[in-house]
């Protein structure tokens, strides 16, 4: 009988940073951001993940993160979840112990990730330009301990956002985050929409834009 073949994950990236965005953004977090993406939205700031990287076994990947001073991964793209086995490497790091984070941009069905895991579910608002390949099933999986991210690029992002997120329920189901587009959309400006409507939401910025300025890769 021949041997298995070990899992493999095609891996742009692994990184020791702090987390820029969502609940934890402030914390300590291992990244492992994998090849590939079918979106392409407008505002994309990591499209040297659409085609870089290196095919790597899970046991090479969970060793290479192991040896940084923590316990919390976020699995992460370009789209991590269209990798087959970036399901397997978020099961395998739950069952070792790590608090484990998966940024999704929600066009792909999220019934199969492991729920013990925090699912970061990014929401295509008209402004990316890919509104028209998400897979609005994926609203009714969320739990409270997940997280849905709308990334706004101008008042009219807002406006669509704002109604999903009432139409929708999603105050009362999760966390949900409005985060402007950096360089495109002032946060003081979206901040004013959010309290004129009194609107209960997150803004947030990414935080490692503000750190390390420039730095593309790596933070």
């Amino acid at each position: 009988m021949s041997a298995a073949v070990p899992a493999t994950l095609i891996v742009n990236e692994t990184f020791f940073s702090i987390q820029g965005e969502g609940t934890r953004a402030g914390q300590p977090c291992v990244f492992v951001r994998l090849t590939g993406c079918p979106l392409r939205c407008a505002w994309c700031d990591t499209a040297y993940a659409f085609q870089e990287g290196a095919r790597r076994t899970l046991e090479d990947v969970v060793r290479d993160i192991a040896r940084h001073p923590c316990r919390r991964v976020l699995v992460t793209g370009g789209e991590p979840l269209a990798q087959p086995a970036a399901f397997a490497l978020v099961s395998r790091l739950l069952d070792d112990g790590w608090e484990v984070l998966v940024e999704t941009s929600g066009h792909i069905p999220i019934g199969g990730l492991d729920r013990r895991a925090i699912t970061i579910l990014d929401v295509k608002a008209p402004g990316s330009g890919e509104t028209h390949r998400t897979e609005w099933g994926n609203l009714d999986l969320l739990a409270a301990s997940d997280e849905v991210k709308f990334v706004l690029a101008h008042r009219a992002d807002y406006e669509w956002s704002r109604a999903l997120v009432r139409d929708k329920g999603l105050i009362a189901k999760c966390v949900v985050l409005f985060s402007p587009v950096h360089g495109v959309l002032d946060p003081g400006e979206l901040g004013r929409w959010i309290l004129e409507d009194g609107l209960e939401v997150r803004l947030q910025v990414q935080l490692h834009k503000y750190l390390w300025p420039g730095v593309e890769r790596g933070v």
